[in-house]
């Protein structure tokens, strides 16, 4: 037996949630490059390094996926919840450091802010393109 195919929700239903999550994953995006950017120019001690090398192994990887995501291109966000996992984990080993616990807590929190958002998005949006183009 094969399953039927559950017929896709209307374009009134998915467009508010779209819009949502879109702007709450761009949010914590840009939340989260401005805690690695203000975090590591103005307040970490980096014991001599030069922090444009920290700053900028820190952010490229996230400053890639710009474009994309100010266009609103529903891969670009599907591509950057992988990435961002990676900054998740930094931020949950960084709050057991307990002078870094608030870097540490704002890196976890931007991480989801942008994660859940986001997986809602690639979601609904794929679902808003194909009604689009006219499958029912």
């Amino acid at each position: 037996m094969s399953r039927a195919d559950k017929p896709l929700p209307s374009i009134d239903y998915l467009n508010p949630r779209v819009r949502l999550c879109r702007v709450v994953s761009l949010i914590g995006y840009l939340g989260l490059i401005g805690t690695l950017l203000i975090y590591n120019a103005l307040i970490a001690d980096l014991h001599g390094a030069n922090p444009w090398i920290i700053i900028g192994t820190l952010t490229v990887p996230l400053l890639i996926f710009m474009p994309g995501m100010l266009k609103g291109n529903i891969r670009t966000h599907a591509w950057l919840c992988f990435a961002v996992n990676l900054y998740f984990i930094y931020g949950v080993l960084t709050c057991f450091q307990p002078e870094r616990m608030l870097y540490g807590s704002l890196l976890t929190g931007f991480s989801t802010l942008f994660f859940i958002p986001a997986m809602g998005y690639v979601r609904w949006g794929f679902q808003a393109q194909r009604v689009n183009n006219g499958e029912s």
